[in-house]
Protein backbone atom coordinates (compact mmCIF):
# COMPACT_ATOMS: atom_id res chain seq x y z
CA UNK A 1 0.00 0.00 0.00
CA UNK A 2 2.83 2.43 0.77
CA UNK A 3 5.30 1.53 -1.96
CA UNK A 4 3.09 2.58 -4.89
CA UNK A 5 2.56 6.24 -3.81
CA UNK A 6 6.28 6.54 -3.01
CA UNK A 7 7.28 5.20 -6.41
CA UNK A 8 4.77 7.50 -8.11
CA UNK A 9 6.19 10.45 -6.18
CA UNK A 10 9.71 9.46 -7.19
CA UNK A 11 8.69 9.21 -10.85
CA UNK A 12 6.97 12.57 -10.55
CA UNK A 13 10.11 14.24 -9.20
CA UNK A 14 12.20 12.62 -11.93
CA UNK A 15 9.74 13.82 -14.57
CA UNK A 16 9.84 17.38 -13.18
CA UNK A 17 13.64 17.30 -13.32
CA UNK A 18 13.66 16.28 -17.00
CA UNK A 19 11.11 19.01 -17.72
CA UNK A 20 12.92 21.66 -15.66
CA UNK A 21 15.39 24.40 -16.49
CA UNK A 22 18.38 22.50 -15.08
CA UNK A 23 18.04 19.59 -17.50
CA UNK A 24 17.37 21.98 -20.38
CA UNK A 25 20.52 23.93 -19.49
CA UNK A 26 22.56 20.71 -19.37
CA UNK A 27 21.32 19.64 -22.82
CA UNK A 28 22.27 23.03 -24.25
CA UNK A 29 25.85 22.72 -22.99
CA UNK A 30 27.69 19.95 -24.89
CA UNK A 31 30.81 20.34 -22.74
CA UNK A 32 28.88 19.81 -19.51
CA UNK A 33 26.93 16.93 -21.07
CA UNK A 34 30.16 15.25 -22.15
CA UNK A 35 31.69 15.81 -18.70
CA UNK A 36 28.63 14.26 -17.08
CA UNK A 37 28.84 11.18 -19.30
CA UNK A 38 32.55 10.76 -18.54
CA UNK A 39 31.98 11.18 -14.80
CA UNK A 40 29.20 8.58 -14.83
CA UNK A 41 31.51 6.21 -16.69
CA UNK A 42 34.30 6.81 -14.16
CA UNK A 43 31.96 6.15 -11.24
CA UNK A 44 30.58 2.98 -12.81
CA UNK A 45 34.07 1.69 -13.61
CA UNK A 46 35.15 2.31 -10.03
CA UNK A 47 31.99 0.79 -8.59
CA UNK A 48 32.21 -2.40 -10.65
CA UNK A 49 36.01 -2.65 -10.61
CA UNK A 50 36.02 -6.16 -9.04
CA UNK A 51 34.03 -7.45 -12.02
CA UNK A 52 35.55 -5.28 -14.76
CA UNK A 53 39.25 -5.30 -13.89
CA UNK A 54 41.25 -8.14 -15.48
CA UNK A 55 42.83 -8.89 -12.10
CA UNK A 56 42.78 -7.85 -8.49
CA UNK A 57 46.15 -6.06 -8.43
CA UNK A 58 46.43 -6.40 -4.64
CA UNK A 59 45.79 -10.13 -4.46
CA UNK A 60 49.25 -11.69 -4.39
CA UNK A 61 47.90 -14.98 -5.68
CA UNK A 62 46.99 -13.30 -8.99
CA UNK A 63 50.39 -11.69 -9.56
CA UNK A 64 53.17 -13.23 -11.62
CA UNK A 65 56.65 -11.72 -11.69
CA UNK A 66 57.10 -13.14 -15.19
CA UNK A 67 54.58 -10.50 -16.31
CA UNK A 68 56.48 -7.62 -14.67
CA UNK A 69 57.48 -4.46 -16.55
CA UNK A 70 55.42 -5.20 -19.64
CA UNK A 71 54.65 -2.13 -21.80
CA UNK A 72 51.10 -1.23 -22.97
CA UNK A 73 49.40 -3.56 -25.41
CA UNK A 74 50.07 -1.45 -28.54
CA UNK A 75 53.85 -1.22 -27.92
CA UNK A 76 56.27 -3.92 -28.98
CA UNK A 77 56.63 -6.43 -26.18
CA UNK A 78 53.18 -5.79 -24.74
CA UNK A 79 50.59 -8.51 -24.19
CA UNK A 80 46.90 -8.38 -25.06
CA UNK A 81 45.69 -9.12 -21.52
CA UNK A 82 47.49 -6.04 -20.11
CA UNK A 83 45.96 -3.03 -21.82
CA UNK A 84 48.14 -0.38 -20.14
CA UNK A 85 51.07 -2.59 -19.23
CA UNK A 86 52.28 -3.82 -15.85
CA UNK A 87 54.52 -2.56 -13.05
CA UNK A 88 57.61 -4.11 -11.47
CA UNK A 89 55.48 -6.60 -9.50
CA UNK A 90 53.40 -7.78 -12.43
CA UNK A 91 50.30 -5.76 -11.49
CA UNK A 92 48.05 -4.72 -14.34
CA UNK A 93 48.14 -0.89 -14.49
CA UNK A 94 44.55 -0.63 -15.78
CA UNK A 95 43.27 -2.77 -12.91
CA UNK A 96 45.29 -0.72 -10.41
CA UNK A 97 43.75 2.48 -11.80
CA UNK A 98 40.22 1.12 -11.44
CA UNK A 99 40.81 0.03 -7.85
CA UNK A 100 42.70 3.22 -7.01
CA UNK A 101 39.95 5.43 -8.40
CA UNK A 102 37.48 3.74 -6.06
CA UNK A 103 39.48 4.92 -3.06
CA UNK A 104 39.98 8.42 -4.47
CA UNK A 105 36.27 8.88 -5.20
CA UNK A 106 35.19 7.52 -1.80
CA UNK A 107 37.58 9.81 0.07
CA UNK A 108 36.58 12.79 -2.07
CA UNK A 109 32.84 12.23 -1.57
CA UNK A 110 33.19 11.54 2.15
CA UNK A 111 35.28 14.69 2.58
CA UNK A 112 32.66 16.79 0.81
CA UNK A 113 29.85 15.31 2.92
CA UNK A 114 31.67 15.85 6.21
CA UNK A 115 32.84 19.36 5.28
CA UNK A 116 29.34 20.22 4.10
CA UNK A 117 27.74 19.01 7.34
CA UNK A 118 30.18 21.00 9.50
CA UNK A 119 29.94 24.07 7.28
CA UNK A 120 26.14 24.05 7.28
CA UNK A 121 25.93 23.90 11.07
CA UNK A 122 28.59 26.56 11.62
CA UNK A 123 27.25 28.86 8.91
CA UNK A 124 23.65 28.63 10.10
CA UNK A 125 24.64 29.29 13.71
CA UNK A 126 26.87 32.23 12.78
CA UNK A 127 24.32 33.82 10.45
CA UNK A 128 21.26 33.27 12.62
CA UNK A 129 22.59 34.22 16.06
CA UNK A 130 25.20 36.80 15.01
CA UNK A 131 27.08 38.69 17.74
CA UNK A 132 29.95 36.99 19.53
CA UNK A 133 28.97 33.57 18.18
CA UNK A 134 29.36 34.84 14.64
CA UNK A 135 32.68 36.52 15.44
CA UNK A 136 34.12 33.48 17.21
CA UNK A 137 33.16 31.00 14.48
CA UNK A 138 34.26 33.18 11.59
CA UNK A 139 37.59 34.08 13.23
CA UNK A 140 38.22 30.37 13.69
CA UNK A 141 37.53 29.88 10.00
CA UNK A 142 39.81 32.78 9.06
CA UNK A 143 42.59 31.27 11.16
CA UNK A 144 42.28 27.91 9.40
CA UNK A 145 42.22 29.56 5.98
CA UNK A 146 45.42 31.44 6.77
CA UNK A 147 47.25 28.10 6.83
CA UNK A 148 47.60 26.16 3.53
CA UNK A 149 45.25 23.19 3.38
CA UNK A 150 48.10 20.80 2.56
CA UNK A 151 50.03 21.83 5.68
CA UNK A 152 46.97 21.43 7.91
CA UNK A 153 46.25 18.02 6.42
CA UNK A 154 49.88 16.89 6.87
CA UNK A 155 49.86 18.10 10.49
CA UNK A 156 46.56 16.40 11.33
CA UNK A 157 47.61 13.18 9.59
CA UNK A 158 50.94 13.11 11.45
CA UNK A 159 49.24 13.68 14.82
CA UNK A 160 46.69 10.92 14.26
CA UNK A 161 49.35 8.48 13.08
CA UNK A 162 51.35 9.07 16.23
CA UNK A 163 48.33 8.66 18.51
CA UNK A 164 47.06 5.45 16.89
CA UNK A 165 48.58 2.03 17.52
CA UNK A 166 50.78 0.82 14.62
CA UNK A 167 48.27 -1.86 13.70
CA UNK A 168 45.50 0.68 13.09
CA UNK A 169 47.45 3.28 11.14
CA UNK A 170 46.98 1.67 7.74
CA UNK A 171 43.47 0.44 8.51
CA UNK A 172 42.25 3.93 9.42
CA UNK A 173 44.27 5.79 6.78
CA UNK A 174 41.17 6.73 4.78
CA UNK A 175 39.35 8.01 7.89
CA UNK A 176 42.38 10.07 8.91
CA UNK A 177 42.60 11.58 5.43
CA UNK A 178 38.91 12.50 5.41
CA UNK A 179 39.20 14.23 8.79
CA UNK A 180 42.43 15.98 7.80
CA UNK A 181 41.08 17.43 4.55
CA UNK A 182 37.75 18.41 6.15
CA UNK A 183 39.55 20.44 8.82
CA UNK A 184 39.79 23.42 6.44
CA UNK A 185 37.29 22.64 3.66
CA UNK A 186 34.27 23.33 5.88
CA UNK A 187 35.09 27.04 6.06
CA UNK A 188 33.98 27.71 2.47
CA UNK A 189 30.59 26.16 3.12
CA UNK A 190 30.24 28.04 6.40
CA UNK A 191 30.95 31.38 4.73
CA UNK A 192 28.48 30.69 1.93
CA UNK A 193 25.70 29.58 4.30
CA UNK A 194 26.39 32.44 6.73
CA UNK A 195 25.98 35.04 3.97
CA UNK A 196 22.63 33.54 2.95
CA UNK A 197 21.48 33.14 6.56
CA UNK A 198 22.21 36.81 7.31
CA UNK A 199 19.86 37.77 4.50
CA UNK A 200 17.13 35.24 5.30
CA UNK A 201 16.95 35.87 9.07
CA UNK A 202 15.59 39.37 8.52
CA UNK A 203 12.73 38.31 6.25
CA UNK A 204 9.12 38.23 7.34
CA UNK A 205 8.66 34.47 7.36
CA UNK A 206 11.53 34.07 9.83
CA UNK A 207 10.21 36.88 12.01
CA UNK A 208 6.76 35.27 11.97
CA UNK A 209 8.26 31.94 13.06
CA UNK A 210 10.00 33.69 15.94
CA UNK A 211 6.75 35.34 17.04
CA UNK A 212 4.97 32.01 17.33
CA UNK A 213 7.95 30.72 19.35
CA UNK A 214 9.33 28.21 16.86
CA UNK A 215 12.67 26.89 18.16
CA UNK A 216 15.83 28.39 16.63
CA UNK A 217 17.00 24.95 15.49
CA UNK A 218 13.77 24.34 13.60
CA UNK A 219 13.88 27.81 12.03
CA UNK A 220 17.44 27.23 10.84
CA UNK A 221 16.82 23.74 9.47
CA UNK A 222 13.33 24.10 7.95
CA UNK A 223 13.14 27.78 7.02
CA UNK A 224 16.62 29.18 6.39
CA UNK A 225 18.56 26.09 5.24
CA UNK A 226 16.46 25.33 2.10
CA UNK A 227 17.09 28.86 0.83
CA UNK A 228 20.87 28.48 1.16
CA UNK A 229 21.29 25.21 -0.73
CA UNK A 230 21.73 26.60 -4.24
CA UNK A 231 25.17 28.20 -3.72
CA UNK A 232 26.15 25.31 -1.44
CA UNK A 233 25.52 22.80 -4.25
CA UNK A 234 27.89 24.69 -6.53
CA UNK A 235 30.57 24.87 -3.83
CA UNK A 236 30.22 21.15 -3.07
CA UNK A 237 30.61 20.19 -6.74
CA UNK A 238 33.74 22.29 -7.19
CA UNK A 239 35.18 21.09 -3.89
CA UNK A 240 34.79 17.44 -4.90
CA UNK A 241 37.51 17.83 -7.50
CA UNK A 242 39.64 19.79 -5.04
CA UNK A 243 39.25 17.10 -2.35
CA UNK A 244 40.29 14.36 -4.78
CA UNK A 245 43.31 16.43 -5.80
CA UNK A 246 44.34 17.14 -2.19
CA UNK A 247 44.07 13.45 -1.31
CA UNK A 248 46.21 12.57 -4.31
CA UNK A 249 48.79 15.17 -3.28
CA UNK A 250 48.97 13.84 0.26
CA UNK A 251 49.27 10.27 -0.98
CA UNK A 252 51.99 11.33 -3.42
CA UNK A 253 53.89 12.92 -0.53
CA UNK A 254 53.66 9.65 1.40
CA UNK A 255 51.26 10.79 4.15
CA UNK A 256 48.07 9.51 2.51
CA UNK A 257 46.90 6.06 1.56
CA UNK A 258 49.37 3.16 2.04
CA UNK A 259 50.44 0.88 -0.83
CA UNK A 260 48.16 -1.86 0.51
CA UNK A 261 45.06 0.35 -0.03
CA UNK A 262 46.20 2.69 -2.79
CA UNK A 263 44.46 5.65 -4.33
CA UNK A 264 45.41 7.31 -7.60
CA UNK A 265 47.88 9.50 -5.72
CA UNK A 266 49.59 6.44 -4.26
CA UNK A 267 49.86 4.86 -7.70
CA UNK A 268 51.48 8.02 -9.03
CA UNK A 269 53.95 8.07 -6.14
CA UNK A 270 54.91 4.42 -6.66
CA UNK A 271 55.17 4.82 -10.41
CA UNK A 272 57.25 7.96 -10.15
CA UNK A 273 60.09 5.88 -8.74
CA UNK A 274 60.43 4.08 -12.09
CA UNK A 275 59.76 7.02 -14.42
CA UNK A 276 63.38 7.46 -15.48
CA UNK A 277 63.99 3.74 -15.84
CA UNK A 278 61.81 3.62 -18.94
CA UNK A 279 58.55 2.41 -17.35
CA UNK A 280 56.71 5.64 -18.05
CA UNK A 281 53.31 3.97 -18.32
CA UNK A 282 53.26 3.10 -14.59
CA UNK A 283 53.01 6.80 -13.63
CA UNK A 284 51.62 8.48 -16.74
CA UNK A 285 48.33 6.60 -17.03
CA UNK A 286 47.26 7.06 -13.35
CA UNK A 287 48.22 10.75 -13.61
CA UNK A 288 46.16 11.20 -16.78
CA UNK A 289 43.20 9.39 -15.23
CA UNK A 290 43.38 11.58 -12.11
CA UNK A 291 43.52 14.71 -14.27
CA UNK A 292 40.51 13.51 -16.25
CA UNK A 293 38.44 12.92 -13.11
CA UNK A 294 39.26 16.34 -11.64
CA UNK A 295 38.67 18.05 -14.99
CA UNK A 296 35.18 16.63 -15.56
CA UNK A 297 34.14 17.41 -11.98
CA UNK A 298 35.31 21.02 -12.37
CA UNK A 299 33.54 21.35 -15.72
CA UNK A 300 30.29 20.18 -14.15
CA UNK A 301 30.81 22.59 -11.26
CA UNK A 302 31.30 25.50 -13.66
CA UNK A 303 28.16 24.53 -15.57
CA UNK A 304 26.13 24.19 -12.37
CA UNK A 305 27.31 27.60 -11.15
CA UNK A 306 26.13 29.22 -14.40
CA UNK A 307 22.90 27.22 -14.57
CA UNK A 308 21.83 28.19 -11.05
CA UNK A 309 22.78 31.86 -11.46
CA UNK A 310 19.52 33.78 -12.08
CA UNK A 311 21.42 36.67 -13.67
CA UNK A 312 22.53 34.43 -16.54
CA UNK A 313 19.08 33.11 -17.38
Amino acid sequence: MLTKPMSNAGRGRLARFFQGDLWWSLRQDPVAMGAGVVLIAVVLLALFAPWIAPQNPYDLAQLDLLNAELPPRWIAGGEAQFLLGTDTQGRDVWSAILYGSRMSLVIGLATVVLSLAIGLLVGLAAGYFGGWIDNALMRLGDTLLSIPTILVAILVTAVFRQLLPPGLRETLSSVILILAISMTNWVQYARTVRASALVERGKEYVQSARLIRVSPLRIMLTHILPNTLTPVMVTATLNLGLAILIEATLSFLGVGMPPTEPSLGTLIRLGNQFLFSGQWWVVVFPAVYLSLVVLVVNLLGDWLRDALNPRLR
